[in-house]
């Protein structure tokens, strides 16, 4: 398939995982079409790369295709997968394909429960500015990449953001592998923590002999699984046992400064233009990866300085009558929280949330994680749940999620239900000094730009 352009169809093309290997292989010279339920920004990229777009989900969209790719979202009785099987064309899953492409190359897969995006955009941010010109594709779309979500280099050097959610980061076979911290997550794949663990052991263990592994000891999940690790290991963290510690770290307004020490050598200081904790481990793990490839520790340092962000990550939207407005892709309790102590940081006089919990399945299994992520919220409204393709579970619902939160012993919860009354809830509690924050990986992001929209000169006309 690699050895001449030939046309692959794209079932959920304007997904962030998807859209990003199309991109890759449109540069590479593919004939690429695909299609999905919207037009967005995502598939005007791409068409104005020379992909064929659809609007909407047809038989006829795969005509001509030598093969049709899909993601774990795509159903069986989607009418393009039907007509697939029918024409006896290839169904390829997305993960499959990212496995053929790290194929041909030095493999970099970052793994983890949070913090992928933004580990795996540093870690092409430094590359790309010490000259190894990686190909990337990640989840996210990143600023020193012009705003997309992936690229074409051209040295041996993949980098990507492996996705563990429905195990397909098991087809990949990379060179070094990275995991960020491992959650209780996606539990409508995995039956239990251990089994989550499980996978991850055995994504590290396909590292060929002469390869790395780069974890996070600070998180203990992934502390458990080192003795079943069977590669050379390399260890990062805020403690005097990781092979790279973090030391000094002090986080200010919208930034973040701190010391490594690498296996008792002092590399200095760095700095990051994004705050929280949570990014200075993200960061480590990304210098980790470049000192194994050998980049000098000041390129690494100079690169970070540089790295801007990835979009819907503590993303600052604008600032309004006073009022700051920042997005966050944040779904998962423990993501909530390090995004709320981040806010924190930043000293705004207070913090309004406006919440749109993600899958029925996530919510029913992480009910009471959810009731204690909102802690450092000064008000929090909760809009109703985004199913994502989900089918509804009974007593799964955004005021359930309330009614938990506010047993917990939150004070300002309060369910809004649909994005108007939300915008409606943040105008009317947010003041001069105070920070409004969208969290989700729905829709909620599009109430930021609503607030902001109202708070400008002339717009609550």
């Amino acid at each position: 398939m690699f050895f001449r352009p030939q046309h692959l169809h794209f079932t959920g093309i304007g997904g962030i995982g998807m859209s990003g290997i199309a991109e890759v292989l449109l540069n590479l010279g593919y004939r690429i079409s695909g299609s999905d339920l919207k037009l967005s920004p995502i598939t005007e990229r791409l068409a104005s790369l020379g992909a064929r777009i659809y609007e909407g989900h047809a038989a006829s969209n795969v005509a001509g295709a030598r093969a049709l790719v899909v993601s774990s979202a795509v159903d069986e009785q989607n009418p393009e997968v039907l007509e697939a099987r029918r024409l006896q064309i290839p169904v390829i899953p997305r993960g499959e394909l990212l496995a053929e492409l790290m194929r041909l190359k030095y493999g970099i897969a970052v793994a983890g429960s949070h913090g992928k995006t933004t580990t795996t955009s540093m870690t092409a941010t430094i590359l790309n500015y010490a000259g190894l010109d990686p190909t990337v594709v990640v989840g996210g779309r990143v600023g020193t990449m012009g705003g997309s979500n992936a690229r074409v280099g051209h040295s041996d050097f993949l980098v990507v953001e492996s996705d563990e959610s429905d195990g397909s980061f098991l087809k990949l076979a990379p060179i070094m592998a990275v995991v960020t911290n491992i959650d209780r997550e996606h539990l409508d794949h995995y039956p239990s923590l251990e089994a989550i663990q499980a996978a991850f052991i055995e994504f590290v263990n396909k590292v060929p002999f002469y390869g790395a592994v780069i974890v996070c000891l600070d998180d203990p999940n992934v502390q458990s699984i080192l003795p079943s690790i069977r590669r050379r290991t390399i260890t990062y963290g805020t403690t005097a046992q990781a092979d790279m510690e973090a030391v000094e770290i002090g986080c200010g307004h919208f930034s973040s400064d701190f010391r490594l020490r690498y296996r008792a050598t002092d590399l200095g200081t760095f700095h990051l233009r994004i705050p929280g904790r949570h990014n200075v481990l993200n960061a480590m793990a990304a210098v980790a990866t470049a000192l194994e490839l050998e980049v000098k520790p000041d390129t690494i340092r100079d690169a970070l300085a540089t790295f801007s962000g990835v979009d819907r990550r503590f993303q600052v939207r604008g600032k309004e009558a006073g009022i700051t407005v920042i997005d966050d892709y944040g779904h998962h309790p423990t993501e909530i929280r390090a995004t709320l102590d981040a806010a924190r940081l930043c000293g705004f006089r207070r913090v309004h949330v406006l919440f749109q919990p993600h899958r029925f399945t996530r919510t029913f299994h992480l009910m009471d994680e959810f009731a204690s992520a909102f802690n450092q919220a000064d008000s929090l409204f909760v809009m109703d749940i985004y199913a994502a393709s989900e089918k509804p579970i009974e007593g799964v619902t955004a005021e359930a999620l309330v009614e938990r939160i506010r047993q917990f012993g939150h004070r300002g919860a309060e369910y809004v239900g649909g994005m108007d009354r939300g915008v409606e809830a943040l105008l009317s509690a947010a003041e001069e000094g105070d920070a409004v924050l969208t969290l989700g990986a729905g829709s909620v992001w599009q109430a930021g730009e609503k607030v902001l929209a109202r708070l400008r000169p002339g717009g609550g006309e």
